[in-house]
């Protein structure tokens, strides 16, 4: 399964600046896996520990933090003879052994020649009060479920993912059946790999679903063991809630749907844990489409989604019968999964931070507000071919973006005031149109 991450990797590697790198994301995305093959496809050897099994190696850290001593050590654990020419070092679960984290800074100053790559979910990480973090010390990379351009590739459609980011929209036209049924899919399986890979070896939706609902069991699990005791049964509130939430017409984040009579300060602390471990994702209401957009933030107006669309699925109890009915999944939940769909590729995979518009005294909201560059780009969200779109009219006749995106299932046209991106596309489509969004070519491994 190959993972776009793994070119931000080499880029990491041949970065004659580059800092130690911690790769942060949630449980169960990849990240020992991503760690692994990095080292196995660039490096002639890897010295990888896990400190949620080593306790040994906890305690070589838990004392002095010294570089040349630690080196070392890993040495004599792993029996690499280390060098910094050919040796990849991997620190996991960097979490439980919070010296370790530490050590980072003392690597980054001391040995800034050693490729050293750690991972932890922030499960833990976030929780280690009066942990001395190495502040700009240390590189970061975020790792996310696989996103649909993702899924392609491991379904085997290469061709197909060429096909969108180079946007040639005659073919897209023409393979827009294929599309659609691999988006309706994806809506399905999602990005969690387990998932995903098992979908790709049996295409049994029903083991997929299995892997799922374990998932969503074990998220829940961590609650109770990483969390605080006051927080644990609001968080579990908070989760179980986010389904109805987005169901609704006006997604906006609502505490009374939790608990009657609820309010931000009963649960803002939990959906804050939530966030930091890469459970959910915040779009926050923007009050003016200004730039830049973080100066116009309302944090008390937010949406909340899922990290996946598949866990989305699954904690919602969404059948598998509606795969085979037609267009009935991008319609479920009032089109709430095809807007889960939408947030998770704007942050997985086009590096821009996703707000929502709604105007004082007005019924009118646009779904997403996107900063490119120097412009803001209105993007409304349609889960079917109904392409009525008042509120973006409303949008664009009272403040004349230069661009604005409506995505739908309908095929990409181009009008006076803006132009339709088949969801499929859209991914690419915002790539490209982003400094960091060159496409990029496949090197198969």
């Amino acid at each position: 399964m190959y993972r776009f991450a793994l070119e931000k990797l080499i880029e990491w590697k041949n970065n004659p600046n580059r800092k130690p790198l911690i790769i942060r994301g949630a449980r169960q995305v990849g990240k020992t896996w991503l760690m692994q093959e990095f080292g196995r496809t660039q490096f002639e050897q890897t010295a990888y520990i896990n400190f949620d099994v080593n306790t040994r190696m906890r305690d070589a850290f838990s004392a002095n933090l010294d570089t040349e001593r630690l080196l070392l050590a890993i040495s004599a654990e792993t029996g690499i003879s280390i060098s910094p020419d050919n040796t990849l070092l991997i620190f996991d679960e960097i979490q439980e052994a919070p010296r370790a984290l530490t050590s980072l800074k003392y690597f980054c100053e001391n040995h800034p020649e050693y490729a050293i790559v750690a991972a932890g979910s922030l499960l833990g990480i976030a929780l280690h009060e009066g942990t001395s973090f190495p502040v700009g010390k240390v590189d970061f990379l975020n790792l996310y479920p696989l996103s649909y351009r993702e899924f392609l590739l491991a379904m085997g459609e290469e061709a197909l993912l060429m096909l969108l980011d180079c946007e040639d929209l005659q073919m897209l036209s023409l393979f827009r059946d294929k599309y659609t049924d691999l988006l309706r899919q994806y809506y399905f399986v999602g990005g969690m790999p387990e998932a995903a890979d098992c979908f790709c070896k049996k295409r049994d939706f029903n083991q997929v679903r299995t892997i799922q609902t374990n998932l969503v069991a074990y998220y829940q699990q961590d609650f109770s063991k990483h969390a605080p005791v006051s927080q644990i049964a609001r968080l579990n509130q908070v989760w179980q809630s986010i389904p109805m939430q987005l169901a609704r017409e006006n997604r906006k984040f609502m505490y009374g749907q939790i608990r009657e009579g609820a309010r931000a300060k009963d649960f803002e602390l939990a959906i804050q844990w939530l966030a930091d471990c890469g459970l959910v994702y915040k779009a926050i209401r923007a009050s003016k489409p200004g730039m830049p957009l973080a100066a116009y933030m309302e944090l008390s107006a937010f949406k909340l989604f899922l990290a996946d669309i598949g866990l989305l699925g699954a904690l919602s109890g969404l059948s598998a019968q509606t795969i085979v009915d037609g267009s009935r999944i991008f319609t479920e939940f009032k089109g709430a999964l095809t807007e889960q769909y939408v947030m998770q590729q704007l942050v997985s995979d086009t590096g821009l931070t996703p707000y929502y518009f709604s105007a004082d005294n007005s019924r009118m909201e646009v779904d997403f507000l996107l900063q490119m560059e120097n412009q803001i780009i209105p993007l409304e969200v349609k889960a079917e071919e109904n392409l009525r779109s008042k509120s973006l009219r409303t949008y664009c006749e009272k403040y004349d973006p230069e661009l604005a995106v409506r995505t739908s299932l309908s095929d990409y046209r181009r009008q006076d005031w803006m132009v339709n991106v088949p969801l499929y596309l859209l991914p690419s489509y915002i790539r490209n149109r982003t400094a960091s969004g060159v496409p990029v070519t496949l090197t198969r491994r």
